[in-house]
């Protein structure tokens, strides 16, 4: 069975804002209408949380809107920990994590978990990426997030890759991310796509959103 949002009302599009660190910048995001609210448990990263920062930002997010843990290449420990200490929704695996190792991690915390896969069109076409979605839905994932490849960052990068090479029809939903602005976002109510997810696009600086973007993006898609 395959995903598609061919014949849905666009109305189905959700969004996600990531990389928060200020509480007032959360209750701007709920404020204005987001699905889901990402945080960043990776510390090369500036958008990096640790879980007494994350403490004080989830106390500000509502019921029904989703709190996202972002890692990379974590460790069993590690995630527990944040488990334990924090109380959100999702993990999203964000580095070299195979398909069962994300399961496996998965487990250890009782969570749902999406997968992000770096896209680099010079290496990888639809067929390429409906087969990478196969592995991880055969694994238990239950989306599947599409971000620009860079071989020194895992996300964040603020580019792009090409939106054409996104199959029309996957085994999971998937998450648009990479260089979404409130300029462009619009472009990708045309994709097979089922959510956006943004981070830079929304800033006046790393980490520190910007109420006017992120209303004109959530005006864009919706």
């Amino acid at each position: 069975m395959t995903y598609s949002l061919k014949d849905a009302p666009q109305s189905v599009m959700r969004i996600k804002f990531c990389g928060f660190r200020r509480a007032q910048d959360v209750q701007a995001a709920v404020a204005v209408g987001v699905d889901a609210i990402g945080l960043v448990f990776y510390p090369p990263s500036p958008r990096s949380v640790d879980v007494s920062l994350a403490q004080t930002l989830v106390a500000h997010i509502p019921a029904f809107v989703s709190i996202v843990a972002l890692v990379v290449n974590i460790s069993d420990d590690e995630l527990i920990h944040i488990a334990n200490t924090v109380p959100f929704d999702v993990i999203q695996f964000h580095g070299d994590e195979s398909a069962s190792e994300c399961q496996r991690q998965a487990a250890l915390v009782g969570k749902r978990w999406i997968k992000a896969l770096r896209i680099d069109a010079s290496r990888h076409d639809a067929q390429a990426i409906t087969q990478m979605v196969n592995e991880y839905h055969a694994k238990g994932a239950v989306s599947i997030l599409l971000d620009a490849y860079h071989a020194d960052k895992f996300g964040g990068t603020g580019e792009r890759f090409d939106w054409s090479i996104i199959p029309e029809h996957a085994s999971l939903p998937i998450i648009l991310a990479g260089g979404l602005t409130p300029e462009n976002v619009a472009l990708t109510k045309r994709l097979p796509i089922h959510a956006v997810d943004v981070s830079g696009g929304i800033e006046s600086a790393k980490g520190v959103k910007d109420i006017g973007k992120m209303q004109a993006f959530i005006a864009a898609v919706r």
